[in-house]
């Protein structure tokens, strides 16, 4: 589904990823873990579109995307759902879902029944601003507007920070029934270890901008994946 080969990407001259290899496979949950600063949100951005790779190439669904726009990338069946809620405050919950079919392929005009089953809160806030909604909300708002044009690929960069614990756990849960339908595969940026080896088919660690460590969930090593996720 996706393939990363030797990639080098940054910000103008200041080189954050060097030689990043990666691959996630059909309706596989990939987790990618470590500290802040280390590259996990570059390399969400790159594979979007975002960023620019200096170097390397991004094959995805057999495409070579490299050079494609972000538009053409969401269009092709990549859903991004960014750190920070990056939802529009002004326009109502139903607004902001609708907004994210513009990026379906199928030029689909109704949000799909799957959504509200995944988030109940978003259809009894329906008419509700994106703004009044708890962080919490919020979130599953962002998550739910990716999801409404049926990715074939989901980014979630970090999507249970900073939110209340029911909210987690109900984050987790709509993950977990992603990966069981095994139609969509998923790249997260997770820091709990023990949702990344309870969810994850496979993982990296990422550390000053190299991948350092991978493996399968299996064979996840607490101490080894801890010495890179320490400040």
């Amino acid at each position: 589904m996706l393939n990363i080969n030797d990639l080098e990407s940054g910000y103008g001259e200041s080189m954050i990823l060097r030689s990043v290899n990666l691959k996630v496979k059909p309706g596989q949950v990939v987790c990618l873990m470590g500290r802040n600063g280390v590259g996990k949100t570059t390399l969400m951005k790159t594979i979007m579109g975002l960023i620019k790779p200096k170097k390397g190439t991004l094959t995805y669904d057999g495409r070579d995307v490299t050079n494609a726009s972000p538009d053409r990338r969401a269009k092709g069946g990549v859903g991004y759902v960014p750190q920070g809620r990056d939802i529009f405050p002004q326009l109502t919950v139903e607004e902001n879902l609708l907004l994210g079919l513009e990026a379906s392929s199928n030029r689909k005009t109704n949000i799909p029944d799957t959504v509200y089953e995944m988030f109940p809160v978003l259809k009894e806030m329906i008419r509700r601003k994106g703004g009044d909604l708890s962080g919490g909300q919020q979130q599953q708002l962002s998550i739910a507007r990716a999801l409404v044009a049926e990715p074939k690929l989901l980014l979630l960069d970090e999507p249970m920070e900073g939110i209340q614990p029911s909210i987690v756990m109900e984050i987790e849960q709509v993950i977990e029934n992603i990966k069981a339908s095994k139609k969509m595969s998923v790249l997260l940026i997770e820091q709990s270890l023990t949702f990344a080896t309870r969810i994850a088919d496979y993982y990296y660690v990422l550390d000053k901008g190299t991948i350092v460590a991978e493996g399968n969930s299996s064979s996840l090593s607490e101490d080894q994946v801890k010495k890179h996720l320490a400040v």
